[in-house]
């Protein structure tokens, strides 16, 4: 996700965002309070499962062995995409097309129970442990039981959504006079603790009524997961000497989840929430004062230069423990006497189960450490591994895959957090390194690896070394630096992974190979907006791979380029899938396939550089397989990289089907994202998140205007918040 004000604005929010550390030359909450009523009496209940359909997962025997299928038919298409294209626009509101209604279900600061008072919306409010967090994005639905006291995952009336919240917008979470005595080298206590607690995840339980959903205020579910909440460190890297704290001396356990962006799921009935851009949030040294190691890995992921860090977390004016785990400087003789480590705990997927409201989330190391943008699952096989797919969000970073050493076992399927130990703690980690003709290999990370353990740059003492700095490890092996991976998804019917590239400035850059173009990062560009140019890949595009035998577990794929964002009137080098004025976009970041409508692909956007034409939007798409389309040759002008010249790439793109198989379904309020995605199982209610509206507010000095003032509207100042999305005639969205 982007940037959120400008970085050298002092209340800017996390300055980390979507910044490469890439300089490798390779080619291309406090503990939530008990509740009045204990939770501990929540019963768990058994799993129903619905055939064809599960959490989102397509539960198959077997898979689609076809290397190229053909796209789509326009009958289907008609079928699927029954609605009239939004226009695009510059509204302060949600647009849907005509025959759906959009309601807002969930804001910022809206309380979770019947006993903490309505959000003021004016930066009074502080119990954030009971409220909406801010920013959300990534999400899921689980279905529950009529009774609301067990899972019932085929019931779309009543369940329990998990929200990721990503970040916040500072300016929004304090008063005007605080705002004006705002000073990042001295820090109120308070407003700190106000800040950790509107990052992180909600649990909520909803319900429909007769025609909208609601949130049961009394539901024993509801709890807010927050960057201060006690987590459990699992996988090879527990009880590593990277992961020791002065607060957990063993290594494992840590406090808190941070920029929790993506998200996934596991076949267990689980929910997995991803770190991202963490590293912006802690005061650090100059890499120069640390050891060799300790430096090579703030470098990477951190940055070389001394930092206060975004917010100020570590400046608080009262002495304690709780703001001093911000402050990554080493003090004492070891990592036990400080919190030198504590951004190594940071970073990794965690798994939480929303149905065990008293468990401690876990956070599985085995995925690696990384900016986590997603875990999303291949298609769920009995009797072969569990595959989850991962991009890592900043420029010129890789594309990862993991793949569980036990085989899925559907008596697993009650297995809750302790599943996770089976599936999610064992496992191969694996980057990936595309060539130019179309192919790919899947390279594991690990000390088996003789480019691993014999790379110059870092030495590896063992895998959880390697887990800690996977960046570094995915460097080792020349993995392919890519235009920021983001959200992932797998393609229901055929197998097929999707990954969006939301953009890359850095690429065609002069220096650094890691700039390079290449056949999976082919474009190179100028775009002129508001006075300023921008050049690189700026628009974005979507990758699309196959494993060889659509095997999940091969070390082997292949690959072409679904879909590139471009505005419709640009030139074909530029506009390569053909995108008209109904469908042209910049800036994929979210993707998310619907079970209920078997193959329908929504795209939302995270834009900077079309924001003058139109807002952020979601689109919904019938992508057709992989090597439905043709090789191109691109004509890129004036390439830095290859000494100013033109430069031609050949690459492989999907069919010009994005003028019939693609069409634009929202378009959000101004300033905002559209981020996080999930749906009903019977598809006939989605759940799409609108995130930091109003981020360009235009008096910083007084809060007296605002970019936004949606969702309240008036003068109020802006809320990110969930909107849930239906068909008027009661049919599933999107057909």
């Amino acid at each position: 996700m982007k940037d959120l004000l400008t970085k050298n604005h002092p209340m800017s929010p996390n300055g980390q965002d979507s910044i490469s550390k890439n300089n490798s030359y390779n080619l291309s909450l406090e503990e939530i309070i008990e509740t009045r009523v204990s939770r501990r009496s929540v019963i768990k209940g058994s799993l129903a499962v619905v055939a064809g359909s599960f959490l989102g997962l397509n539960l198959t025997g077997c898979g689609s062995n076809s290397n190229n299928s053909s796209t789509v038919s326009a009958v289907a298409a008609a079928a699927l995409l029954d609605f009239d294209s939004v226009a695009k626009n510059l509204d302060d509101m949600v647009t849907v097309p005509t025959g759906y209604s959009a309601q807002v279900l969930y804001k910022l600061g809206d309380p979770i129970n019947s006993f903490t008072s309505e959000y003021a919306n004016d930066g009074s409010d502080t119990d954030f442990n009971y409220r909406a967090g801010d920013h959300h994005d990534g999400m899921s639905y689980f279905g529950m039981n009529t009774a609301g006291t067990e899972k019932d995952l085929s019931n779309s009336s009543r369940g329990l959504l998990c929200m990721n919240h990503e970040n916040m917008t500072q300016i929004f979470m304090h008063t005007v006079d605080q705002r004006a005595a705002y000073d990042r080298t001295s820090r109120s206590s308070s407003e700190i603790d106000k800040e950790v607690s509107a990052h992180g995840v909600s649990v909520i339980e909803i319900q429909k009524g007769s025609s909208e959903f609601s949130i049961n205020k009394n539901s024993l579910f509801n709890k807010r997961i927050t960057a201060q909440t006690e987590m459990n460190i699992y996988g090879p890297a527990k009880n590593h000497d990277l992961l020791k704290t002065k607060y957990s001396t063993t290594g494992a356990k840590t406090r808190g989840t941070l920029n929790n962006c993506a998200n996934g799921l596991t076949p267990w009935g689980t929910y997995l929430t991803c770190e991202e851009n963490w590293a912006g949030y802690f005061k650090r040294p100059a890499s120069s004062t640390l050891t060799a190691k300790a430096q090579a890995t703030q470098n990477r992921y951190m940055g070389s230069s001394a930092s206060d860090g975004s917010y100020g977390w570590a400046n608080s004016t009262t002495s304690d423990d709780i703001y001093d785990r911000w402050n990554v400087t080493p003090i004492g003789t070891d990592g036990t006497e400080d919190y030198r480590n504590a951004a190594n705990t940071f970073g990794w997927v965690v798994e939480i189960d929303p149905f065990n409201p008293t468990s401690t989330p876990r956070k599985r190391t085995a995925f690696g450490r990384m900016g986590h943008e997603g875990a999303m699952p291949g298609i769920v096989k009995s009797g072969e591994p569990l595959v989850y797919y991962m991009g890592d969000d900043s420029r010129s970073e890789y594309i990862y895959k993991y793949v569980s050493s036990e085989n899925w076992d559907e008596a697993d399927i009650n297995g809750g957090l302790d599943a996770g130990n089976k599936y999610l703690d064992d496992g191969k980690l694996y980057v990936a390194k595309f060539s130019d003709d179309g192919s790919g290999q899947w390279l594991e990370l690990s000390m088996s690896n003789t480019s691993v353990t014999s790379y110059a740059s870092y030495t590896f003492a063992d895998l959880g070394d390697i887990l800690v700095n996977t960046r570094h490890a995915a460097d080792a092996v020349s993995a392919t630096p890519m235009d920021r991976p983001e959200w992932t998804g797998v393609h229901p019917n055929t197998g097929d992974i999707y990954i969006t590239l939301t953009n890359n400035t850095d690429r065609g850059k002069a220096t650094g190979n890691s700039s390079e173009l290449d056949a999976a990062n082919p474009r190179y560009y100028t775009d002129d907006k508001d006075g300023k140019t921008s050049k690189g890949n700026v628009n974005g595009h979507i990758i699309r791979m196959q494993e060889v035998g659509n095997n999940p577990s091969a070390t082997a794929f292949n690959w072409d380029i679904y879909l590139f964002g471009a505005q419709s009137d640009a030139s074909e080098n530029i506009n390569i899938s053909k995108l008209t004025d109904d469908n042209d976009f910049s800036s994929p970041d979210g993707l998310f396939f619907s079970q209920a409508s078997k193959g329908l692909m929504w795209i939302q956007t995270d834009d900077g550089y079309y924001t003058d034409v139109t807002n952020c939007m979601m689109l919904a798409a019938l992508p057709g397989a992989y090597n439905d389309g043709k090789t191109t040759s691109i004509v890129n002008s004036s390439v830095p990289s290859n000494g100013d010249t033109n430069e031609t790439i050949t690459t492989y793109v999907g069919t010009d089907a994005a003028s019939t198989n693609l069409k634009r379904f929202l378009v959000g309020p101004k300033e905002c994202e559209i981020t996080g995605i999930a749906e009903t199982p019977d598809g006939k209610a989605i759940f799409v998140n609108i995130q930091h509206p109003g981020e360009k507010t235009s008096d910083l000095s007084t809060l007296s205007t605002y970019g936004s003032n949606w969702p309240d509207a008036g003068t109020s100042r802006p809320r990110s918040a969930t909107v849930v999305i239906t068909k008027n005639n009661g049919g599933i969205v999107g057909s």
